[in-house]
């Protein structure tokens, strides 16, 4: 018996919470078909909405997921938790005695009122991508169906979300993420998607969740670290996020917290980098220098650099060593331009760092809107589209602008290649960070 069931003015309820509730009643968490609950407003429900986040955590997603439940609840909807992103419908087991715990919760009020200040996902994460799933990923008890090396789930997808009696789904995630959201949207189902990433690279958007709370991280911790650089008059190297994407080097280089900045936009010249590093290091009175080098940054003549082989669901290897990469070459090549003299190097990956811990303001204030534009579109029938930021102002785009195009700073306009940082031009009408917009 699918959640949206109801019979004789009765309601089937996961975790005992159905849509007006406050309290729990005692019914066990992701089993729709073992309790019911008298509502009032059983006419009046708007149906039920499921949300999910997928991809890497950060600081924001909690916030958006308060949004969405809260405005759904007022408005008479309920709301199902997919826990641990797609994963979460893959690994659903509809059966009347199956413990799903793990896989979808209810939420409400009081709950995501604990969570909604808080960073991560309490919901969970990962990367499964359910239309290319390993052979050896395959949940048990659909393993006789889908042998293949690679298996589309989709189908199963789909069963479960209709077991569930979901009417609407919002997933929050980067363009990985959100380009199952296009293909479900695809299949029929009524899907409105919230941007979510650090690397701000999804397109369409000017905005995603979690950008703010990186930059401020990234400039709080380097201008930390600075007073070791300086104590000990070396060159710092601190790998940042981007893959394709320099916006989370190039926006803490433009306030000041680094002096140069390598990006995955242009293949550097590590000649040249050395040669400024050494420069800017003559020129500060302490001694030291700092260069922000994205993690997909790459040499001249070079490629990317890759912790490991392995792919994720989504066919991209995890990238990692840069950092130490351009640490190594800073050393060897540094006396060349520095009176045959070596200059030590501090060297630190700031990872996770950035990616943990409480949203900053703007990821407290952006999630609260995208949660409530995204209701609004399902409370107008609008189905298929992206709530965006867009010069300043919270718009809508269609869905799959994910995956038309690619979001990457525009180097001839923000990215000045001799100098290995960004160009500092006229600020008019430019967007609040400055090259996140696609029209420029």
């Amino acid at each position: 018996m699918p959640l949206s069931g109801i019979t004789a003015g009765r309601l089937s309820c996961i975790d005992g919470i159905a849509a007006g509730d406050r309290e729990p009643i005692g019914c066990e968490r992701g089993r729709p078909d073992i309790c019911e609950h008298k509502v009032a407003n059983v006419k009046t429900k708007k149906g039920v909405i499921g949300i999910l986040t997928g991809g890497g955590d950060v600081p924001g997603l909690n916030p958006a997921i308060r949004a969405v439940t809260i405005r759904a609840l007022r408005e008479g909807c309920q709301v199902i938790g997919i826990r641990r992103g797609w994963a979460g419908l893959v690994d659903m087991v509809r059966e009347k005695d199956y413990d799903n715990s793990e896989n979808f919760q209810t939420l409400s009020e009081d709950l995501v009122n604990r969570t909604g200040r808080t960073g991560g996902t309490f919901l969970h994460t990962s990367r499964t991508n359910p239309s290319k799933v390993k052979k050896s990923s395959v949940p048990a008890h659909l393993q006789s169906a889908y042998n293949a090396e690679k298996n589309d789930l989709t189908a199963e997808v789909l069963k479960n979300l209709d077991w569930l009696g979901i009417d609407y789904l919002i997933p929050i995630g980067g363009d990985d993420t959100l380009s199952y959201g296009v293909r479900l949207y695809q299949e029929g189902v009524k899907v409105v998607a919230i941007p979510k990433t650090m690397d701000n690279d999804v397109p369409g958007t000017d905005y995603c969740i979690g950008f703010s709370t990186c930059v401020t991280r990234t400039i709080s911790m380097t201008n930390s670290l600075r007073t070791s650089a300086g104590s000990h008059e070396r060159f710092m190297v601190l790998e940042v996020f981007g893959r394709y994407a320099g916006f989370t080097a190039m926006l803490p280089t433009m306030a000041g917290a680094a002096n140069r900045c390598v990006i995955p936009e242009h293949k550097f010249d590590i000649e040249r980098l050395t040669e400024l590093l050494v420069s800017d290091r003559q020129k500060n009175p302490n001694r030291y220098s700092i260069v922000l080098v994205s993690e997909g940054a790459t040499f001249q003549g070079g490629e990317m650099v890759f912790e490991a082989e392995a792919t994720d669901a989504f066919g991209h290897k995890k990238l990692g060593g840069i950092g130490d990469m351009v640490s190594e070459k800073l050393k060897e090549l540094s006396p060349k331009y520095n009176n045959g003299k070596t200059i030590d190097i501090i060297n630190q990956k700031l990872g996770y760092l950035v990616r943990c811990g409480d949203p900053d303001a703007i990821d407290s204030i952006v999630p609260m809107a995208y949660g409530n534009l995204a209701l609004d579109l399902l409370l107008g029938k609008t189905y298929g589209r992206l709530v965006v930021l867009r010069n300043g102002c919270y718009d809508n785009v269609p869905i799959d602008t994910v995956t038309a195009s690619k979001k990457v700073v525009n180097v001839k306009e923000h990215y000045n290649i001799d100098r290995l940082r960004p160009h500092y031009k006229s600020f008019e009408m430019k967007p609040l960070f400055i090259l996140t917009s696609e029209a420029g």
